[in-house]
């Protein structure tokens, strides 16, 4: 099957190409991120595999499907980008990477925790320009503080179980528990009771309508102060502007994220030439106790091999007229 391949990197092509060689689809690699001015490079593609900051609302939806799109194969286990009730209507079939590698994630969590705490990133750069002060750098011990893990998923029982390994108490709150991580010494809470009572704040939960900017002016409040908050999750969980109102008073001290509101206009770029227009995100890196990567928590060659494999295995059996087991379809009701 043609595909038109969206947002395109050299790690994109090189696992995507491995991958392929057991499905023999004919992939067509394009660099741009998908909007409604990229949609028309799709024309005549039966399938499109798309990033998660493609443009997948109703409008982008349907140019696709008037060039003859009928499937989305997304290589990202999110879909919140996507208009499930559009791609219904217009006869559009999604499917996704629903897992690929928790641990990837979760260990980037832990060493986003362990940076913060540790200054490693501070200390780096200064040991680089000579300088071998340790003023400014002292951190704390993991043993024995409260760790608030939002969302006991695979990624979040992951990072629940490396926290209790450090010595940790674990407080998780999610709508089901997860008995092996209960057998573990992991204790569930009310999510106002994890805000009051944790050192480190960290989350792991799909971005919903009822979770967006779940971590508002108000969550920030109930907060310790000189909490940590990790985010690696998803962007909009977070309110960035209460976060910054929260790093600027000191109830927040130390904020790490993979992820933000509006990174599809960031992140995936190199825009180191040139000014970055997005005022928030630029207050955001002013400040010493924040640390900013790019979407990088999946980024391990044992996920992007699993992306790619699972990508094309969704488009073969979708070729094939088989049953598309990794689906995704706007919820009923």
């Amino acid at each position: 099957m043609r595909i038109a391949v969206f947002s395109t990197q050299s790690y994109d092509r090189e696992h995507l190409g491995s991958a392929n060689a057991a499905h023999g689809h004919d992939l067509a690699y394009l660099e741009p991120r998908l909007t409604i001015e990229t949609a028309v490079l799709a024309d005549g593609f039966p399938a499109v595999c798309c990033f998660v900051n493609d443009d997948l609302g109703a409008a982008v939806l349907i140019r696709l499907a008037r060039g003859g799109v009928r499937l989305i194969a997304l290589r990202c286990a999110g879909f919140n980008h996507v208009d499930l009730v559009a791609a219904g209507e217009l006869g559009l079939r999604v499917a996704r990477v629903p897992q690929y590698s928790p641990d990837a994630i979760a260990e980037h969590t832990i060493g986003m925790i362990l940076t913060l705490n540790r200054k490693l990133h501070r200390a780096y750069a200064r040991v680089r320009d000579g300088n071998f002060s340790l003023e400014g750098l002292e951190g704390f011990e993991l043993r024995g503080r409260t760790a608030g893990v939002v969302g006991t998923g695979a990624i979040g029982s992951a990072v629940a179980r490396i926290l209790r390994g450090f010595g940790c108490n674990v407080l998780a709150t999610d709508l089901r528990q997860d008995p092996g991580l209960v057998s573990v010494g992991v204790q569930y809470a009310e999510f106002d009771q994890l805000l009051a009572d944790s050192d480190i704040i960290t989350l792991h939960c799909p971005l919903t309508d009822a979770s967006r900017h779940m971590i508002g002016v108000e969550a920030v409040a109930r907060m310790k102060r000189g909490v940590m908050l990790i985010n690696t999750s998803r962007g909009a969980l977070v309110d960035t502007r209460a976060v910054i109102d929260g790093l600027k008073s000191g109830r927040i001290g130390y904020l790490g994220i993979d992820v933000y509101e509006e990174e599809e206009n960031l992140f995936f770029r190199d825009l180191s030439t040139g000014v970055i227009r997005d005022d928030v995100f630029a207050r955001l890196l002013t400040f010493p106790n924040v640390l900013v990567t790019a979407h990088q928590g999946f980024f391990t060659h044992n996920a992007l091999a699993r992306i790619a494999s699972t990508t094309l295995s969704n488009v073969t059996a979708f070729e094939r007229g088989g049953t598309l087991d990794n689906e995704v379809v706007a919820a009923s009701g």
